[in-house]
């Protein structure tokens, strides 16, 4: 019987987007251009992070959002010590 559900994203995938989501909201301009690009409300995004059915949606959201902005896609990796194409593994491996 394997430990977790194999449909459900690794925990490590899950760790390093919420990692950039805090990230993102960190700075309010950033996070303000990441509502407005999303679509996402306030009461949504807090929403999604107490819904693991939309969780994964939700932190894809944010993972496109920062890969879409080189700059700030290579500032999130630095910040969290690790690259932007381990950002964009993590993506990949919640969809």
């Amino acid at each position: 019987m394997p430990l977790r559900d194999p449909d459900q994203p690794a925990p490590d995938a899950i760790a390093l987007a919420l990692g950039a989501l805090g990230w993102v909201l960190a700075d309010q301009a950033r996070a303000q251009r990441l509502l407005d690009l999303t679509g996402l409300s306030p009461e949504a995004l807090r929403a999604s992070l107490a819904d693991p059915h939309v969780l994964a949606p939700t932190l894809m959201a944010v993972l496109d959002f920062l890969a879409a902005h080189e700059p700030d896609l290579t500032a999130a990796a630095e910040a969290l010590g690790t690259s932007p194409a381990a950002l964009v593994a993590a993506r990949q491996s919640l969809a």
